[in-house]
């Protein structure tokens, strides 16, 4: 009699536990979830809908985090916070967190459509030359690339293009069918530029209108492949070239480099004055040779002075992105065809430029999408 009670005691145990494993819900699952904030949103995972695919069963609790911006860096910090926020409803079951990224067109200027084979164009701009703008288009470029975009630079500086130099490529030239370019492709990044077409040497003495068309021609006729960012280093200044892209090309936003000296901060306001007046989003301002730390005593110096770019963000309201110190490796770096986030993939400056490009991406992300593509074409026909 008491073994019969013992068993059947001891099914009825295991037919609550089975019972209590089976009652948790997705509902339960997404309330445990919802204090989690991504550091790179200041907002919680839940809210911005990047989880997908919940399954909870009485073997296992899975789910996909799918972040709207490239962070292959972060990926193992993501899944562990969200296997430890899970770890209480467990409950003998396994927990299985995939995580990954996946970008999406977001709109341009109104009545400009998007370039076949980009998703986001992002231009990096100056009001002056001198600032470190190329290289930090390179670096950006790079970042992204590392942290898992398909990434592509154009290199806008007709008169002057240094991305050859700065990535490795002097001396070559992209392959051509007669109608179109293939990107010069160098540390998993796409890549084209004047400077690929012309002597090193040949001076480009041409007016702004020929500039512009050949801007154009190297934006256009080039064959990028499947890109998620199309990273353009534009030329210092408020020019033909700066206004041939706002008006013809896709941009989705654009940052400005600039240096904490009030000179270069002068001539910043008005490259960002011009984005606004022809409808381009600014993402933010990147602040370059904000300090140097002496390589031999370690003494710490605002050589070009502080709190600038600071002052302007809270003016203009816009992001200051991120800051990049006055530091000999960075110069040494692209000198030599090997940027910084290559030539030292794990250590601080490379970090410095993944955190402005994962910050770059979100507010990129942030944008409108852009649902063209999903429009069917109408097609009319002589029957």
């Amino acid at each position: 009699m008491f073994q019969k009670l013992t068993r059947l005691f001891g099914r009825d145990a295991a037919t609550s536990d089975s019972s209590d494993t089976m009652a948790l819900t997705d509902t339960q699952v997404l309330q445990a979830l919802s204090g989690l904030i991504d550091d790179n949103t200041g907002k919680p995972y839940t809210a911005a809908k990047a989880v997908k695919n919940l399954r909870v069963s009485d073997s296992e609790i899975a789910l996909d985090v799918v972040l709207g911006y490239p962070a292959k860096s972060q990926f193992n910090a993501v899944r562990s916070a969200f296997e430890n926020a899970l770890a209480p409803l467990a409950e003998g079951r396994a927990v299985k967190v995939g995580v990954s990224s996946q970008i999406v067109s977001h709109a341009a200027q109104r009545g400009v459509p998007l370039l076949p084979g980009v998703k986001n164009i992002i231009a990096v701009a100056s009001g002056k030359g001198g600032v470190g703008k190329s290289t930090t288009a390179v670096n950006l470029a790079l970042a992204l690339a590392a942290e898992g975009a398909r990434v592509g630079l154009l290199d806008a500086d007709i008169y002057g293009p240094s991305q050859p130099l700065m990535m490795g490529l002097q001396g070559r030239k992209p392959e051509t069918d007669g109608k179109s370019l293939q990107p010069v492709v160098n540390y998993g990044v796409q890549t084209m530029s004047i400077g690929y077409l012309v002597d090193t040497d040949q001076a480009m003495v041409w007016r702004g209108p020929m500039v512009s068309q050949a801007l154009q021609q190297l934006l256009n006729d080039t064959r990028w492949d499947d890109l998620d960012y199309l990273v353009i280093d534009m030329p210092p200044g408020t020019g033909d070239i700066q206004l041939t892209l706002a008006q013809k090309v896709p941009v989705t936003g654009a940052v400005i480099v600039t240096t904490p000296q009030d000179i270069a901060l002068l001539d910043a306001r008005k490259g960002l004055k011009m984005f606004e007046k022809v409808s381009v989003p600014i993402l933010g301002l990147v602040e370059n040779m904000a300090i140097h730390i002496c390589s031999n005593c370690g003494h710490a110096e605002h050589i070009f002075g502080s709190g600038g770019a600071a002052k302007m963000t809270s003016e203009y309201g816009v992001e200051l992105l991120g800051s990049l110190p006055l530091d000999l490796a960075i110069r040494q770096a692209v000198d030599e065809g090997k940027p910084s986030v290559v030539a030292d993939p794990n250590g601080p400056i490379a970090a410095a430029y993944q955190a402005i490009a994962r910050r770059v991406a979100v507010k990129v992300g942030e944008k409108a999408q852009d649902f063209s593509s999903k429009f069917p074409k109408i097609v009319i026909q002589n029957n």
